[in-house]
C-alpha cells in the first residue's frame, strides 16, 4: 500500500513531495501552493483570540456596573460641601459706564497778526498763564515808522483843508458882492469836502498803524496752560504761517467725551430734565477714581457705524489729575434702584438660554434656578426677577453641583456688603 507524501514543517519553504517507500521519489513541478495544509491552524488561532476578547468583556462588565453604581450610592449619601450667601434687598445706585478722552475745554494756537522778527518770549515751557499776559514781542520798529509816516500825513491834510476853508469864506464875500461866479464858490466848497475826506483816511491810516503795533505784543488769550515753544526768539514770523508759535491749553475746568450704547439715550435723557447728572472719572484700568464732573451736553447725532452717541462731561480738576489725550473710564450716574435683590456676581452661572444661580432648599438639596439679569456694579448684581429676599444661594462649589446634589452649607466670604453697594458722595444720594 502507498504512503501519503509527508509535508515540510516549514511553511515558508516551497512545497516538495518526499520520497515514498520502495519507489523513487516524483519531482517537483511547484504546481501545489505552499504550505495549504497550515490553514486551518490559522483559522483556530484567529477564533481562540477572538473568543478570548469577547470573554473578557462578558467577565469585567458586571464589575465595572457594579463600581459605578457603588460611586453613586457613595455620592448620594454624602453632601457636598458648599458656601451660600442669603438674597439681600438694598437701594442700589444705577450707571451706565462708557469709555472716554480728556480733552482741554479750550485750545488755541497762538499765531503772529504781523510780519517781523520775535525779539523777546515772556514765558516758560509748561507755564500756566492768565488771559492778557505778554507772551511775546515782535520787532515794532516798521510799524512805529508807519504810524508816524500817517500821523505826518494827517497834520498836513489838516493845514491844506485850514487853507481851503479860508479860501471858501473869501469866495463867498466876493460871490454876494458879484465879482466871482457861482460856479468858482462851488469848486472851492468841493475843494474844502475833499480836504475833510484825506483827514478821515489819515485818521483810519493812524488807529490801523497803532493796531499793528499792539499786535507785535503778543498776549495769552485764554487761561490755560503753555506746551512746548514753536518758534524760538530771533525767527522771523508772518500772519500767514501754518504753524504757530505755541499752543495754550485750558486744564481748569476740563472736559471727557465718552461714549454711551444708543439703547441708553432715553433713560439718559430722562434723567436729565430731572436734574443734573454726575459723572465719575476713573484711570484706564478702573482701579483709580481720578475726579468727580457733571454732565455737559449730549452730541445731537448717533454714529452709525458704531451705534453710539458721544456725550460732554466737565471736571474742575484742581489738582490736574485729567490731561489731555488721557484714556478714562466715564461712569454716569443715573438713578437708584429702590429695593434691589443684590447677589454676589461670582453666583451667576451662564447657561444655554439664561443665567442661573443654585439655591438650597429646606431638604438641603441645591435647585437650578434661572434669573432675569438688571445690571452689574463691581463685584455685585441686581437681580430683576427669580428670586426672593432672603433665599440662600451658592456661591463657593457651584461646579460641583446638580439638580438636587445634597448639600452642606456654610457662610461664604463673597456676602454683599452696604459698602459695596453703596454710591460715592458725588450722586448725592445717601442710602
Amino acid at each position: 500500500m502507498a504512503v501519503p507524501d509527508t509535508l515540510r514543517t516549514d511553511p515558508g519553504a516551497p512545497f516538495a513531495p518526499q520520497p515514498t517507500q520502495g519507489g523513487p521519489t516524483p519531482p517537483y513541478d511547484g504546481s501545489q501552493p505552499p504550505g495549504k495544509g497550515h490553514g486551518w491552524i490559522w483559522a483556530l488561532v484567529i477564533l481562540t483570540i477572538i473568543a478570548g476578547v469577547v470573554a473578557y468583556r462578558v467577565w469585567s462588565r458586571p464589575k465595572q456596573g457594579a463600581a459605578a453604581a457603588a460611586g453613586r450610592t457613595t455620592a448620594a449619601g454624602q453632601a457636598i460641601s458648599v458656601g451660600v450667601v442669603p438674597v439681600a434687598q438694598r437701594d442700589v445706585p444705577y450707571y451706565v459706564s462708557g469709555l472716554g478722552t480728556v480733552t482741554p475745554y479750550y485750545t488755541v494756537t497762538v499765531h503772529s497778526r504781523v510780519d517781523g522778527q520775535i525779539m523777546a518770549v515772556h514765558f516758560r515751557e509748561g507755564q500756566f498763564v492768565h488771559a492778557g499776559d505778554l507772551l511775546a514781542e515782535i520787532d515794532p520798529r516798521p510799524y512805529e515808522v508807519a504810524l508816524a509816516q500817517a500821523q505826518g500825513q494827517l497834520a498836513k491834510d489838516t493845514a491844506t483843508q485850514a487853507n481851503a476853508q479860508v479860501n471858501l469864506s473869501r469866495d463867498q464875500s466876493l460871490w454876494k458882492s458879484g465879482v466871482i461866479a457861482k460856479q468858482e464858490l462851488d469848486s472851492q466848497t468841493a475843494t474844502v469836502g475833499q480836504f475833510e475826506g484825506s483827514i478821515q483816511t489819515d485818521k483810519a491810516q493812524i488807529d490801523s498803524a497803532k493796531l499793528q503795533l499792539a499786535y507785535c505784543h503778543i498776549t495769552a488769550p485764554i487761561s490755560g496752560r503753555v506746551g512746548l515753544r514753536l518758534v524760538d526768539p530771533g525767527n522771523i514770523v508772518h500772519a500767514s504761517d501754518q504753524n504757530g508759535m505755541l499752543v495754550i491749553a485750558q486744564l481748569h475746568p476740563i472736559a471727557v467725551i465718552f461714549t454711551l450704547p444708543e439703547d441708553a439715550l432715553p433713560e439718559v435723557q430722562a434723567e436729565m430734565k430731572k436734574r443734573q447728572l454726575t459723572v465719575e472719572a476713573y484711570s484706564r484700568d478702573g482701579g483709580t477714581k481720578l475726579a468727580n464732573g457733571k454732565l455737559e451736553t449730549v452730541d445731537n447725532q448717533i454714529d452709525p457705524t458704531t451705534g453710539t452717541i458721544k456725550l460732554k462731561a466737565v471736571f474742575d480738576n484742581p489738582d490736574s489729575a485729567l490731561w489731555p489725550n488721557q484714556f478714562v473710564n466715564a461712569r454716569l450716574f443715573l438713578t437708584v434702584r429702590k429695593k434691589a435683590l443684590v447677589i454676589p456676581t461670582a453666583a451667576v452661572q451662564k447657561g444655554a438660554n439664561s443665567p442661573f444661580v443654585y439655591i438650597v432648599d429646606r431638604q438641603q438639596e441645591a435647585q437650578l434656578r434661572p434669573v432675569d439679569v438688571d445690571f452689574n456694579e463691581g463685584n455685585l448684581t441686581v437681580i430683576r426677577k427669580g428670586l426672593a429676599p432672603g433665599e440662600e444661594i451658592v456661591v463657593d462649589g457651584q461646579d460641583k453641583l446638580q439638580q438636587g446634589t445634597k448639600v452642606s452649607t456654610h457662610p461664604s466670604t463673597a456676602a454683599p456688603s452696604s459698602a459695596n453697594a453703596a454710591p460715592s458722595a458725588a450722586t448725592g444720594y445717601a442710602p
